[in-house]
């Protein structure tokens, strides 16, 4: 219903003219019984306030406006607020103009909108409702007095306490307090101290790190053996050679894979995921539990699982040897990558192996170590490389996009951080990610068929304005792309290709990346934008993922002939998009404190880094080797530099030397802030 309504607020948005109902019905292709719907539609955006009808023209408001919104982010000096109203996209405020507001608050906000911008901006009049009643910032003591500056506000000053116990607080001191008497009510730890920026952050984002007890006594009332009466009406795949391929660090076990070849040639790809919904039933304390996480959160050096740790790492993960409850997906593939027939059954298995990445690759690679030691395996593990690069070639080919964007890895020698790394993707990692991409649009694909209600994973194509700035930032790089309202996901992919090999890679993979819209959950189907599938759910993850437990659910009842009925996808999907969200917030945020506490030991250092954005205040650079940013403020700029707002670059007036996006420089370390996020650099 809502992607119907944003379709139509979309498309009236940009005839100032208006549209009657045929031709609203003949842009947005809709026919038959669907045009008393999108009637309706129409009367829900006039019954809302948000279109007029006149003369059965149906017009856009066009004037500034007061919204409801929740504040979602806040950065240094600015905030967004997101709109009730789903059909509007989320508004900039500045810190200015913040107020008190923070973020969870549910604020009252005045925008004006910005032609040619993706975002308007907007001011906030006035709190509704706040969305926390106790605040985690730090303690400063100045001139004898108390001042408390919060870390979720973006503006950068720091408030007087009306009254404050300084028993035990020194200054600095991370502390928790009630945000309407600033009272004191616990005291974290001083920034430095070990733990203490992971406790912060389970506080800022209000992280669950311990469970009921009534969850925990269901946990220990499940049998950690799997039961004879259990296996009943299974599939017995506990005699074929099936495998798990992870990550030397992974806790939790929750796919396996194996393969076959037919007589036909074809291969025979089973996927085998935990069965966690045989464990964790609808109601009970548990599902309670991993619906309110939603997703496990996983810390540098401590994870925040979404079911408790004797379920996660124990009873429902596919260790080896051991007999375990899944949800098979059988999948039969020809050698162009096209899947024939495909299967799906509850069943138990016995997986014969633990393997990481790195081993499977040493395998493609001709590791005679590895090979001897894995010798009964390697034939399969080798047809299974082969079926993956069909599975690749066809998904590319269908224009899917193919990002290799290393993430930052933390490299502790004992309990201190010592360096940041490039996290290491290889052709194991792939194999995995095609069989997994591949088990979940045949689980989509087969309850779509049934015509069953399902939780999608759905990725929106990028918001034109997005496109159009995209276009500015490629352009000096001998990058064009199709001017086109609608610009498929194979375009981007060619942008992609050109850049492969060029200094400047990293930054045009990133700006790319920047342009996409985030994937989220939703109970209605508008398909995958970046792998460009038209059905697409998550199946694959239900140890870690509220929403693929959902889909355990909905397929073994539809295995069964049976409807999931009164379930609130709606609501699952928008509470678990939320949380997802949260986490990865999370983890950013303390990945970024870790880096820049590192990073502060090497004041005066210089080091590499890439031009990534500008502004009048200065140019923002990424430290390559360590995957944050800086500022250099402009009056640092040596020489006589003037700012070019249509070119996004600085330019040297006498010698017309320029610092654009994507320029390489060197630069000097000259502060860094590990609590506020902030860096500053100057030029080497």
């Amino acid at each position: 219903m809502q992607t119907m309504l944003k379709q139509i607020f979309s498309l009236l948005s940009k005839h100032r003219q208006g549209l009657t109902l045929s031709r609203v019905a003949k842009e947005l292709q809709i026919s038959g019984q669907e045009r008393s719907l999108l009637e309706r539609r129409l009367q829900e955006l006039v019954n809302r306030g948000a279109a007029l009808r006149i003369n059965n023209r149906y017009f856009i408001r066009q004037r500034a406006s007061l919204v409801r919104g929740r504040v979602v982010a806040v950065h240094p000096g600015y905030g967004f607020v997101r709109p009730e109203d789903e059909l509007m996209e989320d508004i900039f405020v500045p810190s200015r103009h913040f107020g008190q507001a923070l973020l969870g608050d549910l604020v009252e906000v005045f925008y004006k909108e910005r032609p040619g911008q993706r975002r308007h901006e907007g001011r906030v009049i006035r709190i509704l409702d706040k969305g926390r009643n106790d605040l985690i910032g730090f303690f400063r003591e100045q001139r004898g007095r108390g001042f408390f500056q919060p870390y979720d506000s973006p503006s950068l000053e720091a408030a007087p306490f009306k009254a404050v116990r300084r028993a035990g607080l020194k200054d600095g001191a991370i502390v928790k307090v009630d945000r309407e008497t600033m009272e004191v009510k616990k005291i974290i730890g001083l920034p430095d101290d070990p733990g203490v920026d992971t406790r912060v952050i389970i506080e800022r984002f209000e992280l669950a790190p311990n469970f009921s007890k009534e969850a925990l006594d269901e946990t220990d009332r499940i049998s950690g053996e799997v039961q004879i009466t259990d296996i009943e009406g299974r599939a017995d795949f506990r005699d074929w050679p099936i495998v798990t391929i992870d990550g030397p660090s992974a806790q939790d076990f929750d796919d396996a894979v194996s393969i076959r070849i037919q007589n036909n040639k074809n291969f025979l790809l089973g996927v085998h995921i935990a069965d966690v919904s045989h464990y964790v039933k609808p109601g009970s304390a548990l599902d309670q539990e991993a619906f309110r996480r939603g997703t496990s959160v996983y810390f540098p050096d401590r994870t925040l699982p979404m079911l408790p740790e004797r379920l996660a790492n124990g009873i429902c993960s596919l260790w080896p040897e051991e007999d375990k409850l899944t949800l098979s997906v059988l999948l039969e593939i020809d050698r162009g990558g096209n899947v024939v027939q495909t299967r799906f059954q509850p069943s138990v298995i016995k997986t014969v192996q633990r393997l990481t990445y790195d081993v499977v690759f040493d395998i493609f690679e001709g590791d005679d170590k590895a090979k001897k030691k894995y010798r009964e395996l390697v034939p399969d593990i080798l047809v299974m490389r082969k079926l993956a690069q069909c599975l690749r070639e066809k998904r590319l080919s269908t224009g899917s996009l193919d990002f290799d964007i290393a993430e930052p890895k933390l490299v502790y020698e004992g309990e201190m951080l010592h360096s940041v790394i490039p996290s290491e993707r290889n052709e194991a990692h792939q194999l995995i990610e095609e069989f997994m991409v591949a088990a979940n649009e045949a689980v989509a694909s087969y309850l779509i068929a049934g015509d069953t209600s399902l939780i999608f994973r759905i990725h929106p194509p990028p918001v034109p304005a997005d496109l159009q700035k995209l276009r500015g930032i490629l352009a000096p790089f001998g990058i064009s792309l199709p001017v086109t309202k609608r610009l498929r996901a194979k375009d981007l992919q060619s942008a992609l290709n050109q850049a492969q090999g060029r200094p400047e890679e990293k930054f045009i993979s990133l700006q790319i990346l920047k342009s996409l819209r985030l994937a989220v959950y939703s109970d209605e189907n508008h398909g995958h934008y970046g792998l460009a599938k038209k059905e697409y759910a998550h199946f694959t993850s239900p140890i870690r993922r509220y929403p693929d437990l959902i889909v355990h659910r909905i397929l073994k009842m539809s295995l069964q002939g049976k409807q999931a009925k009164d379930l609130p996808l709606s609501s699952i999907a928008h509470h678990c998009t939320e949380q997802e969200k949260k986490a990865d917030e999370a983890e950013r945020e303390l990945l970024i404190w870790r880096i820049f506490r590192l990073l502060r030991t090497k004041l005066g250092e210089e080091f590499e880094g890439i031009v990534v954005d500008m502004s009048r205040a200065g140019l923002f650079v990424e430290l390559e080797d360590y995957f944050v940013e800086g500022l250099i403020p402009v009056e640092d700029l040596r020489g006589d530099f003037v700012f070019r707002r249509d070119s996004k670059s600085y330019v040297e007036k006498r010698t017309g030397y320029v610092l654009g996006l994507g320029t390489k420089v060197k630069v000097l370390l000259a502060a860094v802030d590990p609590i506020l996020r902030r860096m500053i650099l100057a030029l080497s």
